[in-house]
């Protein structure tokens, strides 16, 4: 097949109008989020599951490379094409096919190949439920598919990785024949066509699973709990948290999650928490997970550094959200992308950043004086988030802890505790935005998302002079009772960015640190043997997402 005859008969099946071949008008599907591009024959954007199933079968028989993408905010390059391959990329781009079917009263639900974590949040709010995930990925509108496919993590305590071991997905087989494979536990025919379209319709009646697949990692409070031991808590190397679409990175085609939703806890309070000491919080961390009865929902750490840079770069985002709520934010970060992939083609790609860091420092400040005062006060800050008994719990810990170690603490209000987590959410691009706003005095960033050991007790980074003599700025911030850190630097200009990456990580190696936690390996981290052998289970033949992990990219993984 030819690939004019291929683009024929895509258009065919999806509408001449979504299939993209434009290289102006496909530039932001084939860019990263934060880094990455390469090319691609087209982008495809089918709008139901079977044409979906349809292109999926010619791109097969041409024999092309297909990457699947949703909304493009993967960290590492995971969801769009890395320089060039050895055959034609058609890149799929999910978002059209967004429904999200509540089944069991909402107790669980099944998400579509471009359905956002922000939509379900949306809708669960009826059921008085909550996602895997919340404010943070589904902000900007992050997938649901995308976040299970990679791993992906969260700030929730109890809730580990997203994952599930109910899906319906195409794989291709050892021999290059594409077979469509239903393990919902939900009877939905034999033939392809007719299971998609049923599935689509919602023609069918949803039972519990009775054979123990879960619909989500259902033992990861007890995990997150084993505060001895050596092996970090979650991390995307982990063999023991990768099924079939859990983990696949991309290397199934995904067509419906099952997944668990939560119980929204009756009562919660927030706790700002300062110190100066950072043994004070590996103390405060030891005894939660040690002797609470009741597990935070979340426990947000930051460092002054990373404090002023977030106020100063991410208070738009605040803002933002503050102001409009999240409900706007996704169709923003769209829209933004298509603009600044628009005006990267006349030297301009920055302006947007530009523009809105001068809207943010014209404004007036929006976090509170009693965060502000804990700024001047503390190096190291914590919000710490209780459900329920919780709360009466941490109350009494922290009365008592307060008394013994250096520190302070206090319960937020309402106004308070939205804002700081605005903050802490605003930090996680921070170090993006200064480097598009500095890119003549930056020379790039390094952000590493890492797995510490659950019993490292020395888990705040001292790095060596030959490192740090190379940075403008180090910032720290992450989920401390998962010990899950994300560790942002800004390079000084002229520096040898990779070799400084790789001393990164060897000092990482040396601490005994997993890495990425939460963000997948992408085309910038190599899988080890259990997530690579699960690469190579999912995708025999290498066509779905080949190169990922540092991976081959030739077919059947023969050397480039």
């Amino acid at each position: 097949m030819t690939n004019e005859t291929l683009l024929s008969h895509i258009r065919e099946i999806v509408g001449k109008q979504h299939v993209l071949t434009v290289s102006k008008t496909t530039e932001r599907f084939r860019r990263g989020f934060r880094s990455g591009e390469g090319e691609a024959l087209c982008v495809v954007q089918p709008g139901s599951l079977v044409d979906y199933w349809k292109v999926l079968k010619a791109c097969v028989e041409a024999d092309k490379i297909i990457i699947f993408q949703a909304a493009n905010t993967g960290l590492t390059e995971g969801s769009t094409p890395k320089g060039r391959y050895s055959r034609d990329v058609v890149v799929i781009n999910t978002r059209r096919m967004d429904q999200i079917q509540p089944i069991l009263s909402g107790d669980q639900v099944l998400a579509f190949p471009g359905a956002t974590l922000f939509s379900l949040e949306r809708m669960l709010k009826k059921f008085n439920r909550d996602p895997h995930s919340v404010i943070g990925s589904t902000s900007i509108g992050a997938s649901i598919v995308g976040g299970v496919c990679n791993s992906s993590g969260g700030t929730l305590v109890a809730r580990g990785p997203s994952y599930t071991e109910l899906a319906i997905y195409a794989r291709i087989d050892e021999n290059g024949t594409l077979k469509l494979i239903n393990n919902l536990g939900i009877d939905l025919g034999d033939d392809p066509e007719t299971i998609l379209k049923r599935l689509e319709a919602g023609d069918f009646t949803a039972l519990p699973v009775e054979d123990g697949r879960n619909a989500s990692a259902s033992n990861y409070a007890e995990k997150v709990r084993q505060i001895d031991s050596d092996i970090p808590s979650r991390f995307n190397n982990d063999g023991t948290g990768l099924y079939e679409v859990s983990g696949c990175g991309g290397k199934l085609a995904v067509f419906a999650l099952r997944l668990d939703t939560f119980a929204k806890p009756k009562r919660q309070k927030t706790f700002y928490i300062g110190t100066n000491d950072t043994a004070v919080l590996t103390r405060l961390r030891r005894d939660i997970l040690g002797g609470f009865e009741t597990l935070p929902i979340s426990s947000e750490y930051m460092e002054r550094d990373l404090f002023d840079i977030a106020e100063r770069y991410g208070k738009d985002t605040v803002m933002m959200i503050d102001w409009l709520g999240t409900d706007r934010l996704p169709t923003f970060f769209a829209l933004k992308g298509a603009i600044d992939g628009r005006l990267r083609g006349f030297g301009l790609g920055n302006l947007t950043d530009h523009v809105m860091q001068l809207i943010s420092r014209l404004t007036p400040g929006v976090l509170p004086k009693s965060i502000l005062d804990y700024r001047e006060k503390y190096q190291h800050h914590l919000i710490l988030k209780m459900p329920d008994d919780g709360i009466e719990e941490a109350q009494a810990y922290l009365v008592k802890l307060f008394d013994e170690v250096e520190g302070a603490y206090f319960e937020c209000s309402e106004r308070e505790a939205k804002v700081a987590g605005l903050h802490r959410f605003a930090a996680a691009g921070a170090a993006v935005r200064y480097m598009a706003v500095h890119s003549k005095d930056v020379e790039d960033i390094i952000a590493l998302d890492i797995a510490l050991r659950r019993n490292d007790q020395d888990w705040y980074e001292q790095l060596p002079s030959d490192v740090t003599d190379k940075l403008v700025h180090k910032m720290y911030y992450g989920h401390l009772m998962c010990h899950v850190m994300h560790q942002d630097y800004v390079v000084k200009k002229g520096v040898d960015v990779k070799a400084l990456k790789q001393r990164m990580l060897e000092l990482l190696d040396e601490r005994g640190a997993e890495y990425p936690a939460e963000h997948n390996v992408g085309h910038l981290y190599p899988a080890k043997p259990a997530l690579a052998d699960h690469y190579k289970w999912c995708d025999p033949t290498n066509s779905f997402n080949p190169g990922i992990g540092k991976m081959s990219r030739a077919k059947y993984y023969a050397e480039d």
